[in-house]
């Protein structure tokens, strides 16, 4: 596995089969089973048995380790992880030792996107919103924060949104359909221009340019043409949707890294400026997340969009490190 090339820190190409992300998935999942204790010789001849199976899935698993050890050396790094000590008073000090070692690299595996990076093929950071040109000739923009990954053959192009929001413009190819998938919904360009927004409770599509048919893989009426000024919104519990006139200069706006809301639930707005922070934030509680909020903020400035919030809604903001917690 070769990286195709870097506009940043975190942004990464790759050409990966859909048979190669899942196997660099398997990967993943095997190093932290690995690291559990109580392992069994059956776990590891099962461990054994799928090396043997296929000659990379021994690639796979040392790419995996790779990114597992780039972990372990932001660990050693860090003073305050690298000095960080375990002071039982027992005999299996060493034990609480190793196991509070494994713990902090597989929770940094994970921190450092590790098994999203084994599967996608643009990863763009907190501080990136990259512009990609596939190999067809269509280009696509991430928000930050935003992962893909693309599937492209004599017969089709897929690109598999599997995190955050992108926007399409597509090159025609009247032989090969080009498809989004963003978790249930599939969207099929018609010669057009596009934004799909995976969020955390509702799956969002915007034509800009032309049209798009979309599926929906839960409804029992699974498709929907959108033409040029159009929405459709998909909500993953429910799995209702919505379809209507859309303000496109609206939607769009994350592109020149602001957020403009109507009346949007406050859920919505922290959703969207953590895309561009690198720490987490949080509501203090439910009844806050669902106030309403509108206006105009730079999203990509997390500070100023929290000087906005305290203003429009006069909540308190708390810092703790890479927290930021808001509160009545």
């Amino acid at each position: 596995m070769s990286e195709k090339g870097d506009s940043g820190p975190f942004m990464l190409q790759r050409r990966l089969t859909r048979a190669q992300k899942r196997r660099h998935l398997e990967a993943a999942d095997w190093i932290l089973r690995n690291r559990e204790a109580g392992r069994t010789a059956a776990d590891e001849a099962a461990f054994r048995q799928w090396l043997d199976r296929d000659p990379e899935n021994a690639d796979a698993y040392e790419a995996a380790m790779r990114l597992m050890g780039e972990a372990r050396m932001a660990m050693e790094s860090d003073p305050a992880l690298r000095d960080l000590r375990i002071k039982p008073r027992s005999v299996v000090k060493p034990i609480l030792g190793s196991l509070l070692a494994l713990f902090v690299a597989g929770s940094l595996f994970l921190l450092f996107d590790g098994p999203m990076r084994l599967q996608a093929d643009v990863i763009a950071g907190t501080a990136e919103m990259p512009v990609v040109a596939l190999e067809d000739g269509s280009t696509v923009q991430l928000n930050a924060s935003s992962a893909i990954a693309h599937d492209f053959d004599a017969t089709h192009r897929t690109v598999r949104l599997l995190r955050g929001q992108a926007f399409f413009e597509v090159a025609g190819d009247p032989d090969r359909p080009f498809t989004v998938e963003a978790g249930d919904v599939r969207v099929t360009a018609l010669g057009t221009a596009f934004d799909v927004r995976l969020g955390g409770t509702e799956t969002d599509v915007t034509v800009t340019h032309n049209a798009v048919l979309v599926e929906f893989a839960s409804s029992a009426n699974n498709s929907l043409r959108l033409k040029e000024g159009e929405q459709a919104g998909y909500d993953h519990a429910t799995h209702a949707r919505t379809a209507g006139r859309a303000d496109t200069e609206l939607a769009l706006s994350w592109r020149r890294g602001l957020l403009v809301v109507d009346n949007a639930p406050l859920s919505y707005v922290v959703e969207e400026m953590s895309r561009h922070f690198s720490g987490r934030i949080v509501i203090a509680d439910n009844q806050l997340a669902r106030r309403r909020v509108s206006g105009t903020m730079t999203v990509s400035d997390t500070g100023a969009a929290l000087a906005f919030l305290e203003r429009a809604l006069g909540v308190r903001i708390n810092r703790i490190g890479p927290v930021i917690v808001i509160r009545n």
